[in-house]
């Protein structure tokens, strides 16, 4: 975002699973954006730094950033193995953070049968819970097609089977009307769904 107070706002409203922050950045100061989100979330806050601002990044730290990454890098192939590396450490801190994190959170209790949002009920049938218990239990990491297949329906993935699809769209259409936001499923091409974050299920 280009508005450092929207950027902020959104940071903190509870809907992102993690933040990349430029610490240079032209007219902001990107330790002061980061004062500001940290003064009101727990969201998981990644620095990017260029080579040598140590200090930038120790005051990033001490300010409560969970982590940095340098930048630029240029070269072929340690250009792909550092987008590998980010992509990586974006995933792990989003996972930590979903843990963490407790305000405005999906909550599943697996005994109960029961989902909220907020604490607003979720209508759920039998199959969407148990879709979305399987996400839930492995919040802020791909779940597979076939895996969910396996727990959701009891049965193998078919070839053109797209009922796990069908079933994920009407449970963020209830996320959603229960003021969720939509990308609370993501779509992880090429191997099923992930859900970005939730509290801890319980177990009664």
């Amino acid at each position: 975002m280009r508005d450092a107070r929207a950027a902020v706002s959104r940071a903190v409203s509870g809907e992102v699973g993690i933040v990349v922050l430029d610490v240079m950045m032209p007219r902001v100061d990107g330790l002061e954006i980061l004062r500001s989100i940290r003064a009101k979330s727990t969201v998981p806050i990644l620095m990017l730094t260029a080579r040598g601002e140590d200090a930038d990044r120790i005051r990033g730290l001490e300010l409560g950033a969970d982590d940095y990454v340098p930048k630029p890098c240029t070269h072929g192939y340690w250009r792909r193995a550092y987008g590998r590396y980010f992509v990586a450490l974006c995933r792990l801190h989003r996972h930590r953070g979903c843990q963490r994190h407790q305000r405005r959170r999906l909550s599943v209790w697996p005994a109960r049968r029961v989902a909220e949002w907020s604490g607003k009920s979720l209508d759920l049938t039998s199959t969407e819970f148990n879709l979305l218990e399987a996400l839930a239990r492995d919040a802020g990491r791909p779940v597979t097609k076939e895996a969910l297949s396996a727990q959701a329906l009891g049965r193998p993935l078919g070839r053109f089977d797209r009922s796990i699809g069908v079933h994920v769209s009407s449970i963020r259409r209830k996320l959603v009307a229960a003021g969720s936001r939509n990308e609370l499923i993501e779509t992880v091409h090429g191997i099923g769904y992930e859900l970005i974050c939730a509290a801890p299920s319980g177990g009664a």
